[in-house]
């Protein structure tokens, strides 16, 4: 998506849809859509070095063009080389390194995910490199949201699509013991424009009240510790039955049209639950 949204940070600042990238964002110091020279100046101001799973230090680089052999496409040179391919002027790819600064744990175990699903497809011969495995780290990484709840009852709601009762009856308790914190480049450059009808993916997290008491960058850190720990464990990321809808525009104050229990009767946007077995992850 090429401009077709201008550049406009003091919109992103003020954005809920936005706020995990805040931290980072507050750091832009320019008023033109950032360059892959601005992106890797904002990782230099970070405290610490980002690598990726073989400790190579992150770089955003330009687009790799042409017939590229396997060590050159884009999930293998970023696990090799630790080498993002970023596309001049291009949201998406803005996006997706923002979100490399914000989570960094989290992409780098997506990309190490990625690149032993390739090698296996390789030294197999498979005719397809997509895999389940594959389908469920990019759903994520393009769709994903991390969802922390301190309220087990509370994540059943959301896990069995009770959209009113959980957004509009639970408004208080949700406001207190649950925090949504978009994570798919994909998502957030949907965000841009929010309308009805948008979506994300949602990881359930189970934290302790206290976490809702931390700073922002610690429950970022927190979040990103625990869903790269997910991403991580071999037996997790082989479905994308372990994610569930998370309708965005029925987060409380995320909008000014749900102050109103009358926006939650869209059945069309807020659907009723259709699937029989619900995965919670717990950590």
């Amino acid at each position: 998506m090429k401009f077709k949204h201008l550049w406009n940070l003091d919109e992103l600042l003020n954005s809920p849809f936005f706020e995990p990238l805040h931290l980072i964002l507050s750091r832009v110091n320019t008023d033109q859509f950032p360059s892959l020279a601005d992106c890797n100046s904002l990782l230099d101001t970070l405290n610490s070095s980002i690598r990726v799973h073989s400790e190579s230090p992150l770089k955003f680089v330009e687009q790799k063009t042409g017939k590229l052999t396997f060590e050159m496409q884009y999930e293998p040179l970023c696990y090799l080389k630790g080498e993002v391919q970023t596309r001049k002027d291009n949201w998406h790819d803005l996006l997706n390194a923002l979100v490399w600064m914000t989570f960094p744990k989290t992409k780098a175990a997506i990309n190490a995910r990625h690149y032993a699903a390739l090698i296996d497809a390789e030294c197999s011969q498979k005719t397809s490199q997509r895999g389940t495995v594959r389908d469920m780290n990019t759903l994520f990484d393009e769709s994903g949201v991390v969802v922390v709840c301190a309220d087990p009852a509370l994540s059943l709601l959301l896990l069995n699509f009770k959209w009113k009762e959980l957004f509009w009856e639970k408004r208080k308790q949700v406001q207190s013991s649950m925090g949504f914190y978009l994570f798919g480049h994909g998502l957030y450059e949907k965000a841009l424009n929010p309308y009805i009808g948008l979506t994300g993916q949602g990881l359930v997290l189970s934290v302790n009240s206290a976490f809702f008491d931390l700073s922002p960058e610690l429950q970022m850190k927190h979040a990103d510790d625990s869903v790269a720990d997910y991403i991580n464990n071999s037996s997790k990321c082989v479905s994308t039955r372990e994610l569930t809808p998370v309708p965005l525009l029925g987060i409380p104050d995320w909008t000014p049209e749900n102050n109103s229990p009358n926006f939650y009767d869209n059945t069309d946007y807020f659907r009723p639950a259709r699937r029989s077995t619900i995965y919670c992850p717990s950590f």
